[in-house]
């Protein structure tokens, strides 16, 4: 992950080149402000000692407490955490919410622990950086490997429902929580379809990943009749052109553990799956998916990132020299953040929204930035990642002043 900061980096020199911002910016969000390691030692059930490494980075909090995930994974690492907290400060500028950015992990396979050992690994957690989270100073959520239930137990053990979002509905939780990043995303598409020549009646959709972001998306494309040709997950890919049966791939994955084989569609590779002709491919699971080795065999109209910099800096001036617009993983999947605020705003209330609330608001604040990341694209003649970045940079810099 390394060079995923680097790709942070030059996002970031990119974005300073387009206006003037103070001198010392960059030096200011190069690095965060905070980088915090512990070593948490768990009881396991048989009664030995098993250390894990954690972490917990805090970008930048001029907006507000630092916010983002606690992902558990044995891949996690110092670099990672560090990328994705750098980006969630640009993602919630993006989406206009009093918030910074911040990331955690632990270096662990979640698979390998009990229920008992992954509560107190939790707890353990939660302890460690105890000193360094709260409401008003930093509030975590889940990640990758982790969800409502580690979420739950991490308030419960630091003693206030406030001081992570992403809970259970009866610890505090808030509605339309789970499909908010997909959600988000397809309000945002929707905002600028007709600015991105998109003819709602016609255009078609390609989905890479089909975890909770992917597999929510497509449940929304057959809810409005938008045709899906092409599908992948971790096991494969498969193409329909006359368009996949969402509901019926949902009930073949869950017999077969895989979309692949579906009946009457075609089993293609991840690659091919990426290349292929339609209106909107939205890559929805790893990072690194569209790079200068497939950019220029892209035959999207669209680009949407629902997963987190799933295209690379030289693959985006590629895509833009093509005339392939890409919706930004900074503006495109911050819904997921957005209705994680306002759990944190509820909780900090005491109140509890119905979910129609839920909704409106986050399609409020998703078409406002969408609206505003265009329109700083189109002022100065840039592509909408780089509008998005600028966009935050204003927004950063004016909390900074104050």
């Amino acid at each position: 992950m390394a060079k995923a900061y680097d790709n942070f980096l030059s996002q970031l020199e990119r974005a300073l080149s387009i206006k003037a911002f103070p001198e010392d910016l960059y030096g200011l969000l190069r690095s965060p402000m905070k980088q915090l390691e512990h070593e948490l030692d768990v009881t396991m059930d048989d009664g030995s000692q098993q250390v894990f490494e954690a972490y917990r980075i805090q970008h930048n909090n001029w907006r507000g407490p630092f916010k983002g995930g606690i992902r558990f994974h044995p891949n996690v690492d110092l670099d990672e955490v560090k990328t994705l907290a750098a980006i969630m400060s640009f993602k919630t500028a993006v989406a206009g919410i009093p918030m910074g950015g911040g990331k955690g992990g632990v270096t662990v396979d979640p698979k390998t622990l009990s229920a008992g050992e992954r509560e107190r690994l939790n707890r353990a957690w939660t302890n460690a950086f105890r000193a360094d989270i709260g409401p008003t100073v930093d509030v975590p959520a889940p990640d990758v490997n982790t969800g409502s239930a580690d979420m739950d137990v991490i308030a419960e053990e630091y003693g206030n429902p406030a001081v992570v979002t992403g809970k259970s509905i009866a610890k505090g939780g808030s509605l339309g929580r789970d499909t908010a990043t997909a959600l988000g995303g397809w309000y945002v598409l929707q905002k600028l379809s007709e600015r991105l020549f998109l003819d709602p009646e016609t255009f078609t959709v390609v989905i890479q990943g089909f975890g909770n972001a992917g597999a929510t998306f497509a449940d929304i494309c057959a809810r409005h009749e938008v045709k899906v040709i092409g599908i992948s997950d971790s096991s494969g890919a498969i193409e329909l052109a006359d368009g996949i049966d969402i509901r019926a791939l949902h009930e073949h994955k869950k017999v077969t553990g895989s979309v692949k084989n579906f009946p009457g569609a075609r089993n293609i590779t991840n690659a091919e799956l990426l290349e292929l002709e339609c209106g909107v491919l939205v890559p929805a699971a790893l990072e690194g998916q569209i790079t200068t080795d497939n950019a220029a065999k892209i035959r999207a109209k669209v680009v949407l990132e629902l997963a987190n910099g799933p295209t690379t800096v030289e693959a985006d001036d590629i895509l833009f020299a093509a005339g392939i617009q890409v919706i930004p993983d900074v503006l495109a999947n911050s819904g997921g953040v957005t209705v994680s605020y306002f759990e944190w705003d509820q909780n900090m209330k005491n109140e509890h929204w119905p979910a129609d609330k839920v909704d409106t608001m986050l399609k409020d604040h998703m078409e406002k930035a969408a609206e505003d990341v265009w329109l700083r694209a189109e002022e100065n003649h840039i592509d909408l990642r780089k509008g998005a970045f600028l966009l935050a940079l204003e927004r950063l810099q004016a909390a900074r002043r104050l």
